[in-house]
């Protein structure tokens, strides 16, 4: 499958961490942002066809740039994977609830990571460890 996927972390080192381990995926143009903000001056440049997104980020975080991609009628089809340290059972929920396909806690393994995308891409929900 090719895809274009926007991952969004204010941790340059996740970003590669993530791109690296979506190269092993397929056919995957990779877009880096470093804040919801930065996020946000993408999604109306480029086609995106899925987001991964941190929850803790300067300015917009993760959650609040959930919030936005669903109220944005051009944008709420994407689907969004959460990877964050936040591992609470309350952070999960409000991030499913917010409309994210899946949540992963850091650190985790590419193929976590690789099995959240497709679940994400099928529509389905997928929560790692």
């Amino acid at each position: 499958m090719s895809a274009t996927i926007l991952v969004v972390d204010d941790s340059a080192t996740t970003r590669s961490l993530v791109a690296s381990y979506l190269a092993g995926w397929g056919e995957v143009e990779v877009l880096e942002a470093a804040s919801g903000f930065e996020a946000l001056r993408v999604l109306p440049s480029r086609a995106v066809d899925l987001i991964v997104t941190d929850i803790n980020m300067p300015d917009i975080n993760g959650l609040e740039l959930i919030s936005f991609v669903r109220a944005n009628p051009n944008y709420r089809h994407i689907p969004v994977v959460i990877i964050s340290t936040e591992n609470s059972a309350e952070d999960r929920k409000r991030g499913l609830e917010l409309g994210a396909s899946g949540y992963l806690v850091k650190p985790f393994a590419a193929e976590a990571l690789l099995a959240a995308v497709e679940a994400a891409f099928g529509g389905g929900r997928r929560e790692g460890p």
